[in-house]
């Protein structure tokens, strides 16, 4: 390629360049613009929409008018208006994993505190924080009842349980009952209703359910943590988890008009999950991304609607069931519900080789050694010995092609002229079959390991074990081991220095190097391309890197240095590069027997030589 040709595409490449951190930089400025709007109104909307659309169906435009008034007219009914005017009670329920403080205010979690976990500035972790959440239950008694607006009394309570109740008379009430097993994330809720077969209609076969929650950010990265935060959700029957897609606005709705198990509110490494065992008979959910510079640190703004089918019987019981916990897999996997599978390890093929493969490997090695930067080396040593016979092939392969070029050139002199093509393509086939050399040795042992590569890139920036892990400088191989902060964001490689993706960077250069030396050519192509792989590749791979996991830089760079160290070692002990420049050129110089089988491809390669030859034949006698 010229060296126009080079100069073009890097023109072209500062252009995209450019491009991006100017939308990149408008985006921004109109976030910060509306961040205080939309931060303000978000809740109000969300629960004016979502009372709004269940006056309509359930009482239509005068019930609408009657729920927007004081509080203390809501109801019109001593016993419920009473209950509307109470202050809440906070009632603690914990076990060895989990403390739950729950408001008698719709009887809903008000703060869930993950135990033994932390924040990035070792904060204690609460997936659900005070004021940040509120879940309610909707239906017709015989007017309109929200029961976030109204008071229950606690009826009964342990160290790990609580129920609590509200009347509507003496016979009729609502009994919300939560419990927590020891050991366990998983707390089992049931809402009770006892003789409000006289109280809500016959014509009423649901009630609705909404929860609305936004979550706070837990980690130090904050492109990483969005990129593996969603909210997802499971059809009863299926193992394959559905995501609601989120568009340029950062926010994104998916209404489901059919039955779902369960839906998760996910951040990167923790979940706040509502599990319906006996399904949401259908379910609304929205997801809406908080801005970077938000200055209370939130994540995300999650919701939910949802109709849940209801017994026309004088007592039945709706189950319920939450996880809040961390998204790891073994343990979400034990609860025996799909859970595990709204971790983002990638497709069947991806995401089956990170758990058939990579997780049975990494929880072996963890039985014995508790350092997870040893654990990804001995990994990485495991696979490249693995791949150690494909590495071999590939070498071998590129030894040979390099070998044989003198001998490609001088067909390429035998056959200078455009017609004499399918002549010069045919010389060469027979020299590489003669010479057992195939054009596609050097590259198809590189794509065979390129799925369980990409196995390893889904693999680490999920892996719970990695989040905050020490190793050597880094103190938590999840994110970023930012070495510098510069106070100052550079577009596309952010604020900080990452050592580890520099360190990637650098052994990329020096492999991609090694290889263009064992693979020499004067040709103009080959030479922009090894241009292109030289430099542009380490460049690319920093500014993608810089951000992401540095356990992931971290095996890419020792990934990088050991398959140099086999190449090295194959190349001066296992091939002896003369002997077999000698047995090439025997090879090469030796006929062909007239009995030797052709291959198909070469057989079609014979076929349209004798029909190009055909036609010029015809085009001479014209």
């Amino acid at each position: 390629m010229k060296d126009k040709s080079i100069l073009g595409f890097a023109l072209i490449g500062i252009v995209l360049l450019l491009f991006s951190w100017y939308n990149s930089r408008q985006y921004d400025k109109q976030a910060q613009l509306k961040q205080q709007a939309d931060s303000a109104a978000m809740a109000s909307a969300i629960n004016q929409a979502a009372q709004a659309d269940s006056l309509s169906a359930l009482q239509g435009d005068t019930t609408a008018k009657q729920a927007s008034k004081d509080t203390a007219s809501i109801y019109g009914n001593a016993v419920l208006d009473s209950m509307a005017k109470e202050a809440p009670e906070y009632i603690d329920i914990e076990n060895d994993k989990l403390k739950i403080t729950l408001s008698t205010k719709g009887a809903q979690p008000y703060k869930v505190n993950v135990k033994n976990y932390y924040t990035f500035d070792s904060l204690e972790l609460n997936i659900v924080s005070p004021g940040k959440s509120r879940m309610d239950f909707e239906f017709y008694a015989p007017q309109h009842v929200n029961t976030a607006d109204l008071n229950f009394k606690c009826v009964e309570r342990t160290d790990s349980s609580a129920t609590m109740r509200l009347n509507f008379s003496d016979s009729s009430y609502i009994e919300n009952t939560y419990v927590l097993a020891r050991g366990s994330y998983l707390v089992d809720n049931s809402l009770r209703f006892v003789g409000m077969d006289k109280v809500i209609p016959r014509s009423y076969t649901s009630i609705n359910m909404n929860w609305d929650l936004t979550i706070t950010r837990f980690e130090k990265g904050y492109k990483n943590e969005r990129q593996y935060s969603k909210v997802a959700y499971l059809y009863p029957g299926q193992d394959k988890v559905e995501t609601v897609s989120v568009g340029r606005k950062d926010n994104g709705k998916r209404e489901i008009p059919a039955k779902v198990r369960w839906f998760d509110f996910e951040q990167q490494f923790f979940s706040a999950l509502m599990v319906a065992p006996n399904d949401f008979s259908s379910l609304d959910l929205g997801l809406k991304f908080v801005p970077e510079n938000d200055p209370d640190h939130y994540l995300m703004s999650c919701t939910s609607a949802g109709k849940i089918d209801i017994q026309k019987s004088p007592d039945f019981t709706i189950p319920f069931q939450f996880y809040f916990g961390p998204n790891h897999y073994q343990t979400m996997k034990s609860y025996h519900q799909h859970f595990e599978k709204s971790i983002q390890f990638g497709g069947w093929l991806i995401g089956g080789l990170v758990r058939i493969i990579l997780i049975p490997i990494f929880n072996w090695l963890n039985k014995s050694i508790s350092n997870y930067g040893i654990i990804i080396l001995i990994m990485t040593l495991m696979l490249q010995a693995l791949f150690s016979p494909l590495t071999y092939k590939s070498y071998l392969s590129s030894a040979k092609m390099r070998l044989i070029k003198p001998e490609v050139d001088k067909i390429n002199e035998k056959y200078p002229s455009e017609s004499d093509a399918m002549k010069k393509q045919q010389a060469t086939m027979d020299l590489y079959k003669k010479c057992g050399v195939n054009m596609w040795g050097g590259c198809l042992p590189m794509l065979l390991q390129f799925p369980l590569l990409w196995a390893m890139f889904r693999f680490f920036p999920v892996s719970f074990e990695l989040r905050q892990s020490h190793f050597l400088w880094c103190a938590d191989m999840s994110t970023y081991d930012s070495i510098w902060d510069f106070g100052v964001n550079i577009p596309l490689y952010g604020s900080h220095m990452s050592l580890f993706a520099l360190l990637m960077a650098v052994t990329t250069f020096f492999y991609s190097k090694m290889n263009i030396g064992n693979n020499p050519s004067n040709d103009a192509n080959a030479k922009s391309m090894n241009f292109m792989t030289l430099y542009f590749m380490p460049i690319f791979l920093l500014l993608f890197c810089n951000n992401l996991s540095a356990g992931l830089s971290y095996y890419y760079m020792i990934s990088n240095m050991i398959t140099m160290l086999v190449t090295f070692i194959i190349k001066k002990f296992v091939i002896n590069e003369k002997e077999l420049a000698a047995d090439l050129h025997r090879k090469a110089i030796a006929k062909v027997p007239s009995s030797q089988k052709k291959s198909a491809f070469q057989k079609r390669l014979d076929e349209a030589m004798k029909a190009q030859q055909e036609q010029m034949k015809k085009q001479g006698r014209r």
